[in-house]
Parts: structure tokens; sequence; C-alpha cells
């Protein structure tokens, strides 16, 4: 299948416009997992992914505490070189082997940015990866300038291809580019988080940063079939269990939202996931949407999203909606 494409800002990566997520394939047992996870139905979502024509993946070395980054090493592994895809993870999140289900500390440290690094390099099985990113800003008291100068290294020494950061407001990211170039930032984006879209968006679009969004979907909320009594099934280790939007206060006027989406769905003959996929790829300076999957039927759920051209009055329509239901916060139209 042949997907839309854009410049990953200054990189010269030609990226498709919708990704692989790779959080959840990390199965359930720590701080933010999403409860039990079968191998090979992770394998063959990444599968149903590449071969529906998605050519880059993102994962993080948190994600299972280092069993995402091994099953996306598996997948490379199975794939024909000509056929596998770029891939793109994280570092910054220190766990305890010990204590699993304690959250990760968030260190920038040089000498543990390159430890992390190496371990990467082996779980997945590469030589070089394709986009490395901050996945938090530091924790430590580490200067985001010396926690930069050691990207730029492992960039120097062909470690890493391109660098980047995730979570990261402007004031950071200008710090970072005082130093060297960010190629890319990974923010929270969707129909009810979008603050992102008044303020890292335009720096981005201003400095040739890609930008490539992650939840679109709000962790499933902006998805076809949610809903309370499956909430109330979710795993007792699924981090959604505590997540603020998915709590009474919010949850009510975000399915709301979700709910208003669909004669937009039916309309385009396709389905909510995909609409709010397509919603975030609306805004100008949006590279790409990072989109998780369980199973090769949640990649095909979804995928049309990368080829939905909403209209103004869809546009509108959603924004009439945000607004009515008051739900998340943040600019509510491109």
């Amino acid at each position: 299948m042949s997907l839309p494409m854009r410049p990953l800002g200054k990189s010269g990566l030609q990226i498709t416009t919708v990704g692989f997520g790779a959080w959840a394939i990390g199965g359930g047992g720590w701080a933010f997992g999403w409860g039990p996870q079968d191998d090979a139905d992770s394998l063959a979502a990444m599968h149903r992914a590449v071969e529906r024509g998605i050519n880059w993946i993102d994962t993080a070395a948190v994600y299972g505490l280092g069993h995402s980054e091994e099953l996306v090493g598996r997948l490379l592994r199975e794939l024909p070189a000509k056929s596998r895809p770029l891939v793109f993870t994280k570092c910054g999140l220190i766990w305890d082997s010990a204590k699993p289900m304690e959250v990760a500390r968030r260190v920038l440290r040089p000498e543990s940015i390159r430890t992390e690094c190496e371990a990467s390099l082996r779980r997945l099985g590469v030589e070089r990866i394709d986009l490395y990113q901050f996945h938090w800003p530091d924790g430590t008291g580490t200067p985001i300038e010396d926690s930069w100068a050691e990207m730029l290294r492992l960039i120097e020494q062909g470690k890493v291809r391109f660098g980047g950061v995730s979570n990261f407001n402007v004031d950071l990211l200008e710090r970072c580019e005082g130093l060297g170039h960010v190629h890319s930032l990974q923010p929270p984006f969707s129909m009810i988080s979008r603050y992102t879209a008044g303020r890292e968006l335009p720096w981005c679009r201003e400095h040739g940063t890609g930008v490539i969004c992650y939840s679109p979907m709000q962790a499933g909320l902006l998805t076809d079939n949610l809903t309370a009594e499956r909430m109330a099934k979710l795993a007792e280790d699924d981090w959604r269990r505590h997540a603020e939007e998915f709590q009474p206060a919010r949850i009510t006027r975000n399915l709301e939202l979700r709910d208003a989406l669909r004669p937009i769905a039916s309309r385009h003959h396709t389905t909510v996931a995909a609409v709010a996929v397509a919603w975030t790829l609306a805004w100008p300076g949006l590279t790409a949407a990072i989109v998780g999957a369980r199973s090769a039927a949640q990649v095909d759920g979804w995928l049309p999203g990368a080829t939905l051209q909403l209209t103004p009055a869809d546009l509108d329509e959603i924004a009439a909606a945000i607004t009515s239901t008051g739900a998340g916060g943040g600019p509510a139209r491109p």
C-alpha cells in the first residue's frame, strides 16, 4: 500500500504520515504498562503495519523495561533488509528491575545516555539508531546543554543517525538548538490534548524541526469501541486506570467528543480512530502521528487516517464539538 510521506524536518528522511507506536506491545508488569500482551499478536501487528506501507516504528527503552525494543529487534530479523522500517527509540528513563512498578527516574546525564544507547543497540540488533530521542526532560539537575552535547557525540560517532526530543517545551528546544539542530520533537497531541498547537508546533515550523506526535487517539479514548464497561475491565496494571483523562471528572466529556466524531466517520466511510488521526495530520507543521496497536486488526482500524482528508466543514464541526463538550484544552482548529 502506498501511504503519503512527509519530510522529517531537515533530516532528509521521508516518513509515512503514520508510524507504528510500540508502547503497548511492551506488555504489562511495569508502571506504565497496558496490561498483558501476547508477543505473537505484537509481531503480527508490526508485520501488518509494514505490509500496509508504514516505514517507521517508534519505541523506547522503558516500554516493557526493554521488552518492546527486543520485539522490534525480532521483527527486523524476520524481515528482508529492503523491507525493514526505520527505527526510532528513546532514552532518559531509568528503571529499577527489582521494583518494576515504580515510576522510572528521568536521567539525562551524559554517561547514562551513552550506556542506554549501547543497550538499545543490543536489544534492537542494529548498528545505528535512525532517530534517538530524549524521552522526558532531565530530573537530576543535569544541564540540558551537557545532555544534548552527548547526543551530538553519538551522532558524530555513527551510533545515532539523527537526534530528537520528546515532551520538551520551547525553552528546552531553544537551548538544544543553540548547540546543534534538533531534528524532531515528539509531543502529545490529540483533539483532547491540544496545547502543543499553540506553542511548540509553531516553533518547530520556524526552525525546520519535524514533529511526530504521540497518542493522537488519546490512549484509546478517541476510538470506536471504548466504553465505560470496557474501562471497568481494564487490567489492574493498565496505566490508564489512573490517567487523568480516564477519570470520572473528564471521561464523560471525552467520550461525548468521541461520539460527536461518529457522523464524520460515517460520511467518510471510515472509523472514529481514523478521523482522530487525520485531525492531527491537518495541522501545519505536524509531520506524522505515532499510532499504537496491539493487534493487526487495530492497525487496519486507524490506518485510513493516513489518507483521510478532512474538509473545512469537518474541521469546523470538530471544533464546535470540542467547544460544546469542554473536552481537553488548547487551540481547537488548524
